[in-house]
């Protein structure tokens, strides 16, 4: 459900989505949230609506590892409680829905990175890491024999690296 032209409603539509996703979101995430995953706002209105809230201070931004993350702020909670009722019930209820089935996939997505290369020697290295918009929390080079490996790492790293994470830091801390 697209509501192309009407400013104000899209504004409203972003905030509700960043209050409902509860955590800063890459710009590509928004961008794909709003836009390609859904037809919420237009891909132009899209970027136009960020750079507006931005500019009230509806949201904000920061920027870790050369990406973009945006959060709301308590004007733009403050906002969204006065004027929610604007978007139509029906969009609330599809957004709260997409964001409630896929917020740990976005999320997943954007903190646990993962990457592989081929090096001189024929070996592969897998580079994986586990961000949050403040800081890198866990950075790993693995160093693998050939590039079969190196993709088993690269694709099981998303569902296991809170396992990685967690047992790491029991092994070390405790």
């Amino acid at each position: 459900m697209e509501l192309s032209g009407n400013t104000t409603i899209n504004k409203l539509i972003m905030l509700f989505v960043f209050d409902k996703m509860d955590f800063p979101i890459m710009e590509d995430t928004v961008f794909n949230l709003c836009t390609m995953s859904n037809s919420w706002i237009s891909w132009m209105e899209c970027k136009e609506t960020v750079a507006q809230l931005l500019e009230t201070g509806f949201i904000y931004q920061s920027v870790h590892e050369n990406k973009v993350y945006y959060s709301i702020t308590p004007d733009g909670r403050m906002c969204l409680s006065h004027f929610y009722t604007r978007i139509p019930s029906s969009l609330r209820a599809e957004i709260t829905e997409y964001v409630k089935e896929n917020r740990m996939s976005f999320r997943r997505k954007q903190e646990y990175f993962r990457n592989y290369y081929k090096n001189a020697d024929g070996s592969y290295t897998v580079q994986l890491k586990i961000m949050d918009p403040a800081q890198t929390m866990l950075e790993i080079k693995l160093n693998v024999s050939n590039r079969h490996i190196a993709k088993l790492v690269y694709n099981k790293w998303e569902e296991k690296a809170a396992q990685v994470f967690y047992s790491l830091h029991e092994q070390l801390v405790d």
